[in-house]
């Protein structure tokens, strides 16, 4: 995302520290970079791991800033801080400003959801602290149901953060007279921010820290700026190193090209394999694109036609424009997901790639190339000749004064009338003071169970024989479970996937909480396996009866899931599927703007979803006699009994 230089001459190689050449391959690789990360965003299912092109921008723009940094101290024998910063601000601000004031008036145009938390993002835009102010709101680089505006700005505050800091280090690291030590120091650098990434990541936690995190997130930057010494030492012929002899040389030159389509390829390999959220992708997988990257860089810019093969005229002119498609790219999707909540995901992506080109186009003509060429001052001038100009010209400057009038009055009136919560979030809270009264309930009907002790456990209400562990959507659907099964246990949570199932269910069966029946609803927050199934079936044991609970979610692991608790449910007896997504597929209107969790009337068909599979239950065969819920069985008894379902169960 950076600006790039002229081609260099066949003739003479050049190095990254000539600031007047242009470097061949990278504009190339930036656009292939660009695309990873597009479509890992638009269709996800097809290129899971397309979010290392985020890697691939950081090793290129480590590479290229210091490269252009060490070139000013050899001319000068110092670095101007000053012009170095008005350089970035150059290139990043101007496209920035109308991102956020267009995206945010479009926001508050289309209303709802999309404006929740629209106060911290902006604050994260314009101070390019998006990524740490985003940890401290919470936020999630992983959650796919709340509509971040400007979630994809943490990247550009990564970079930020390490120029402001990186040109006092390389000064000091220029200091240092042996180029070995100098770069064995960058490597180390770079290698304890891998470290720590890897270090912090904890499996089974949403990963955002570590990924969004300055400290454990900056090696690709490293890799970069290594890359750069190493060629500014070793760059064009009259700077090889000693050691090396023409024929190893020679051979080096041979296979370069090899070397980067060898590397180029593992980078797309991992684009179509690495996992998001998966302990490999922090524990060296990332690390492991950013050498990659570096490997496809050097292949590139040494000369030869690996470089050209990259700049395809497609691929160039995506480079070109990266920066402006990706600051677009996702507030794009953002608002077109939202603005047409009835389109798939192949209109609705095909829909905000072509807004997307066509802003970053605009953005490269009109303010990237002009600020870059004629900095602020040269921008304000042309701005007066144009006032005084000729009528026309005067006339669309006016408009585009109203125009910026009118988006900073949509943006301040989007961040005054926000809301705080999504209607997913709405819902979810309503679900946790449901669950929350319902405890406090049960602690008084606790006290007076000395009272009840003559009831037959026959006579108490099926709810109370019934064990429901489930995710968001079960939790928003919590207050009309309770009245359709009072005394029914809850236990729901937030991002809950079904690999938690087995362990929750576990502890309440080791406590003697685990009742008859048992509801489990966990499709809705990734892939299931198989196993997680069958430890489910291990921890209840033969006794009980379950429940699943299928998913209804705009994601692409819902298909698979559904169709895993379907198979599994007709493979096993006393397991009984709840289609939930057949039951609120023509009932969407329901559904908060998230279209997942249920409102009250969604909760109702969550209810009787789950009410229509435990009649199914009670008229299948009856298996051996499940255990008490009334009281705790002692450790390592055997469960006591207690009647089957009786048809009360199917009553309204």
């Amino acid at each position: 995302m950076k600006p790039s230089n002229r081609e260099p001459s066949p003739a003479r190689p050049r190095t990254v520290s000539d600031a007047q050449s242009r470097l061949a391959g990278l504009d190339g690789l930036r656009g292939i970079a660009v695309t990873l990360v597009v479509v890992f965003h638009f269709f996800p299912a097809v290129l899971p791991g397309g979010f290392v092109g985020v890697d691939v921008f950081f090793v290129i723009s480590g590479f290229l800033i210091t490269g252009l940094l060490v070139a000013e101290h050899d001319r000068s024998g110092r670095i101007s801080l000053g012009r170095f910063w008005q350089r970035r601000a150059l290139r990043l601000i101007p496209p920035l400003i109308p991102l956020v004031l267009i995206c945010s008036t479009a926001a508050w145009a289309i209303g709802g959801d999309v404006l929740v938390g629209i106060g911290w993002q902006l604050l994260g835009a314009v101070t390019f602290g998006y990524n740490w102010v985003s940890i401290a709101a919470s936020g999630s680089y992983f959650a796919t149901d709340q509509p971040e505006l400007f979630r994809n700005l943490w990247s550009l505050a990564v970079e930020e953060q390490f120029y402001l800091v990186w040109p006092f280090a390389l000064l000091a690291l220029l200091l240092i007279r042996s180029p070995a030590l100098r770069l064995g120091l960058i490597c180390g650098l770079g290698l304890a921010s891998a470290l720590w990434m890897g270090l912090l990541y904890q499996p089974g936690i949403d990963p955002t820290r570590v990924y969004y995190g300055s400290d454990t997130h900056s090696f690709g930057l490293f890799t970069g700026a290594a890359l750069a010494l190493v060629l500014h030492r070793t760059g064009a012929s009259p700077f090889a190193p000693r050691a090396l002899t023409p024929q190893v040389r020679a051979v080096l030159g041979r296979a370069r090209p090899w070397l980067g389509l060898a590397a180029l390829a593992g980078l797309l390999g991992t684009a179509a394999l690495l996992p998001d959220t998966d302990a490999a992708t922090y524990r060296g997988g990332l690390l492991l694109v950013s050498l990659l990257t570096a490997i496809t860089v050097w292949a590139a810019v040494r000369g030869g036609r690996f470089g050209p093969m990259l700049d395809t005229p497609v691929l160039r002119f995506l480079g070109e424009r990266s920066y402006g498609i990706y600051l677009w790219h996702w507030p794009v999707l953002v608002l077109t997901v939202v603005a047409w909540p009835a389109a798939t995901s192949l209109p609705a992506g095909m829909l905000a790639a072509a807004l997307t080109l066509l802003a970053a186009t605009g953005s490269y003509r009109w303010l990237e190339r002009p600020a870059r060429r004629l900095g602020v001052r040269g921008g304000i001038r042309r701005l007066g000749l144009l006032w005084t100009g000729p009528r026309p010209r005067r006339v669309l400057l006016g408009l585009a004064m109203v125009t910026a009038l009118v988006l900073m009055a949509g943006t301040t009136t989007a961040l005054v009338t926000a809301p705080s919560q999504t209607g997913a979030q709405i819902e979810i809270e309503r679900g946790r003071q449901a669950l929350a009264a319902a405890t406090r309930a049960a602690a008084t009907a606790e006290a007076r169970a000395s009272r009840a002790a003559s009831i037959a456990a026959a006579q108490a209400p099926v709810g109370s024989r019934i064990t429901a562990v489930g995710d968001s959507v079960m939790l928003a659907s919590a207050p009309e479970l309770q009245a359709g099964f009072p005394g029914i246990a809850i236990d729901a949570a937030v991002s809950r996937g079904m690999r938690a199932a087995p362990e929750i269910l576990a502890v309440l069966a080791q406590a003697g909480n685990l009742r008859p029946v048992v509801v489990v609803g966990l499709g809705t927050n990734g892939p299931i396996d198989e196993d997680d199934l069958a430890d489910i079936r291990t921890v209840i044991g033969p006794g009980r009866k379950l429940i699943l609970v299928n998913a209804y979610a705009e994601r692409d692991w819902t298909d698979g899931v559904n169709a895993a608790l379907a198979d599994f449910s007709a493979r096993h007896r006393q397991v009984e599927l709840a289609d939930w997504h057949a039951a609120i597929a023509p009932h969407l209107d329901v559904l908060a703007e998230d279209n997942i969790h249920p409102g009250p009337t969604g909760g109702r068909i969550y209810t009787e979803t789950v009410r229509a599979a435990l009649d199914r239950l009670g008229r299948a065969p009856a298996p051996l006699r499940p255990d008490s819920v009334l009281r705790p069985a002692p450790a390592g008894a055997a469960p006591p009994s207690l009647p089957p379902l009786l048809p009360e169960a199917t009553a309204p």
